[in-house]
Formats: structure tokens, sequence, C-alpha cells
């Protein structure tokens, strides 16, 4: 019942504007809704009110790549990693937009990054993700999926 949530959140916020965690929760029913330009403003708020909540730079970037709006998605990645350095989704993350962007170097090294923080979760992601399919040739990309 996601617009039932949504409404929510909004009453929640009338009473509490400032509640981050409303406005932060807010934004992720809105990207499950596929609401992406809306959940990107609810974490925007949320991000006004708690500058260093990796969480929602995190889900930040993922709506924007979902957007296709690949800069936007790692600036937002990199300010979840400046407040948790051992993000290691973010790392993945950037390693897709990379990926999809045709920054192959870059993926590469994010890819590799997100590997070492969580060896068994990436390598079987990258293996049938569909955003490296640019990198599935590139010896680097299959000496890191085969460990």
């Amino acid at each position: 019942r996601l617009e039932d949530a949504i409404a929510s959140y909004d009453k929640a916020l009338e009473i509490k504007p400032d509640k981050h965690e409303a406005w932060y929760n807010r934004g992720i029913v809105l990207g499950n809704l596929g609401r992406l330009e809306e959940a990107i403003a609810s974490f925007d708020k949320a991000l006004e009110i708690k500058p260093g909540f990796h969480q929602a730079w995190y889900n930040r970037g993922y709506a924007l790549g979902q957007l296709r709006r690949w800069e936007e998605a790692i600036a937002s990645y990199d300010k979840a990693l400046e407040f948790k350095p051992d993000k290691d989704e973010a790392f993945y993350s950037k390693a897709c937009c990379y990926a999809l962007h045709s920054q192959i170097d870059e993926a590469i090294q994010n890819l590799q990054q997100a590997i070492a923080l969580n060896p068994d979760k990436y390598r079987e992601m990258a293996k049938t993700d569909s955003d490296f399919d640019s990198l599935r040739s590139d010896t680097r990309f299959q000496a890191l999926i085969q460990g």
C-alpha cells in the first residue's frame, strides 16, 4: 500500500517537517513507485536536514542512475562514500554507472573496490549483471569475477 505510505509520511511531515527519516522513507516509497524525480526531491530534503546521511546519498544516486543521469549518480555515490568509505554497494553501483557510460577503467576500479569489501556477493552479482556486458571480454573483468 505504497500510496497510503506516502500519505502517512506527508502527514508526519506536516507535523514535523524536519524529520529526515520521513523524507528519506518517502523517497524510498516514491522510488518503488517509479516516481524517481519525486524520490530525488525527497532525498534532497532529507539531506538538507542531515547532510551526512549516507543512505540518502546512496539511494539518491540509485534513482539518478535509473534515470540514466550517470554523472549525477556517481557524484551522489561519492558523497555516500565520503560519509561511509566502506559502503560496498556504492562502489558496485558506481561501477555499473561507469560501465553503462563506457568508462571501462573506472568501472573496473570501482568493481574491484566492491569485490575487495564483499567478494562473494559482488563476484556473483557481476557475473550476470547486464550492466557489465560491455566489460565481459576485458581480461581485468574476467580476473575479477573469477577471483
